[in-house]
């Protein structure tokens, strides 16, 4: 027999994508918790299971490989658990000059954040049709919206997401399948600490549990695209100010790292 109100956290070890396990667990929500740290996943998901008295799945797979989400999807149809709402959330982008970084791991950064979103997509969304709900959260970026030298592909991969997302929330949401592209901008990090004397976030940076409620109250609300915050809201207007063929010289200006001249 099929289990019920499964949610599927790609990327959900940490960062955004456990504060997602944490506020869907809180909601009652059963789990599917795929990152590549089993460890981690193993113990996130047995204290969710206790806190919240649910069920959390961990699978470990590194979805940055060829064909990851197809055999995800397949994993899940063997285990007869079925996905009502699928989280894309996992990625990793590297910063510098393109043609000096890995091509490998570039290529890997496509397959995570593009192909495996479309394998994920095309297997898991019909079966939300047929039973006419469903939800999918895609976790673009604000980097999305504007070409970035020296975060080429991330940037790009970000464009393809967003761009395919906004499609797909066409053609499903007249089925009860509500799509929710969220862009956020700067997230709270290590690297990102609250300011000692004010105690808060530096200007336009979020917390991980504001991007998430921010998704989740989007896909109660029937899905759409979603750019948190106020000045990240202001950051995505101005830069449409700006004609597309000068972007990337004007974002590349700030963004262009340091290095020895030649």
């Amino acid at each position: 027999m099929t289990e019920q109100g499964y949610a599927l956290v790609t990327g959900a070890s940490r960062g955004l994508g456990q504060a997602f396990a944490r506020a869907l667990a809180a909601r009652k929500q059963n789990l599917v918790l795929v990152a590549r740290s089993e460890g981690n996943l193993q113990r996130l998901a047995k204290e969710l299971s206790d806190t919240h008295g649910i069920q959390a799945r961990p699978i470990a797979s590194d979805l940055a490989q060829h064909e990851a989400g197809l055999s995800l999807a397949q994993q899940l149809l063997d285990r007869a658990i079925q996905v009502d709402v699928l989280i894309n959330n996992a990625g990793f982008g590297d910063q510098g000059w393109f043609l000096e970084l890995e091509l490998a791991r570039q290529l890997q950064s496509i397959r995570l954040q593009n192909e495996t979103v479309v394998e994920l997509v095309h297997k898991l969304v019909p079966p939300m049709i047929e039973r006419r709900h469903g939800g999918v959260i895609n976790v673009s970026s604000l980097a999305g919206l504007q070409p970035i030298p020296y975060a080429t592909v991330y940037s790009a991969t970000k464009a393809f997401l967003i761009n395919f997302s906004l499609a797909l929330e066409s053609e499903v949401n007249r089925y009860g399948v509500h799509v929710v592209t969220v862009c956020p901008g700067r997230l709270r990090t290590k690297e990102v600490e609250l300011n000692a004397e004010t105690k808060r976030l530096p200007c336009g940076t979020q917390t991980y549990e504001e991007i998430v409620e921010a998704s989740l109250r989007k896909l109660d609300a029937g899905g759409g695209l979603l750019i948190p915050g106020v000045v990240n809201k202001l950051l995505a207007f101005t830069q449409r100010l700006i004609p597309r063929s000068q972007l990337a010289r004007v974002v590349g200006k700030m963004s262009k790292p340091k290095r020895d001249v030649q």
